[in-house]
């Protein structure tokens, strides 16, 4: 359905709402825009991690309607990125606690309000943006009743690459970490980067110093190539990573997915002599290994039987179904998985 778009303000209406206790899935904010990096420590990024931190992957509105019978957003975009994001449909899609409600569509802008119309049902409701452009939401409001921010929901970080990132689902609320986050009741905030992942120190520094009560690493593949590792620098890599997260979170529960199907990869060496099958043995040992001396809130999600071809859009990045097949095995790993506190900490 394409959405009615405001152009004007009505001095009559319902004053715009600030959206900050409205957003969810954010990690930092920069100037009023939610940001995937902290602003004060991009310096030490790789540019790649940088740039895709700038998208706002995974922000989301969630409220609740009194009335209400459409809800008014007022954004403002600033498009970048690669040519895959600017293939994205430009939607705003209406989710409740039993699914999709419906996808409206709207013309890209510079700066526009637009109507999303609201079932009976109070909700709540999430609504997903069209992320691709990089929108700044700038207000909202309800029309014919009033909006009250969604409930709090434990937070939940992913890190990960361009396959935790969303790429090759055709929504957002597609890509694994919203899937498994919607099933788990959880605040996902994702943290995936395209092209990146591969073990930033830093990154993990920046990681501990975010709240979080629920923190998954989903990276590796990029490790193979774009950045070569061996399997015993890799396997240190995880460790250090996983070190440098518990000086912040010595005690959250956490969680590491390796590396899913990447059929050109699996049996072959990169130039440092690794298989993707050995990498992927390396980072699963190092996280027996840390449980084994005494991590008993960290947990392994072995990634290599998950997908299966068929699940994988151009070889490496999962369709809509691989990234459902991916949220389910993350979801109920959760589910299964004991959560103690880390033992000395």
């Amino acid at each position: 359905m394409e959405l009615d778009v405001l152009y004007g303000t009505d001095v009559t209406a319902t004053p715009w709402l600030d959206p900050a206790p409205f957003l969810r899935g954010v990690a930092w904010w920069d100037g009023g825009r939610a940001v995937r990096a902290d602003p004060a420590d991009t310096a030490r990024l790789p540019w790649d991690t940088a740039q895709r931190a700038a998208l706002p992957v995974g922000v989301r509105l969630e409220f609740a309607s009194a009335g209400a019978d459409a809800v008014e957003v007022r954004y403002r975009t600033a498009p970048q990125g690669r040519p895959r994001d600017s293939a994205l449909p430009h939607l705003f899609a209406l989710w409740s606690p039993a699914g999709l409600v419906g996808e409206f569509t709207a013309a890209p802008a510079a700066e526009r309000a637009v109507t999303v119309p609201l079932p009976p049902a109070p909700g709540p409701y999430t609504l997903y943006l069209p992320e691709s452009q990089a929108p700044a939401v700038l207000g909202l409001r309800g029309r014919g009743g009033a909006l009250a921010p969604g409930p709090a929901r434990p937070r939940w970080l992913v890190h990960g690459d361009s396959i935790t990132e969303g790429w090759w689902s055709t929504r957002p609320a597609h890509a694994w970490p919203a899937a498994a986050g919607r099933a788990l009741g959880l605040d996902a905030v994702n943290l995936g980067y395209a092209g990146a992942a591969r073990g930033e120190l830093p990154t993990a520094e920046q990681l501990a110093a975010l709240p979080a009560d629920r923190i998954t690493l989903a990276f590796g593949t990029n490790c193979w190539s774009r950045t070569p590792h061996s399997a015993p620098l890799l396997y240190e890599v995880v460790r250090a990573y996983v070190a440098l997260i518990r000086t912040g979170h010595p005690g959250t529960p956490l969680q590491l997915l390796s590396p899913v199907l990447r059929p050109e990869a699996e049996d072959v060496p990169n130039v440092l002599g690794a298989t993707l099958g050995e990498l992927r043995a390396a980072m699963e040992r190092a996280v027996r290994d840390l449980v084994a001396a005494g991590d008993g809130a960290l947990s392994l999600v072995p990634g290599a039987g998950i997908l299966g071809p068929g699940h994988l859009a151009d070889g490496l990045h999962p369709t809509d179904a691989g990234h459902a097949r991916i949220a389910a095995a993350i979801a109920r790993a959760w589910r299964s998985a004991p959560l103690p506190e880390r033992r000395g900490a």
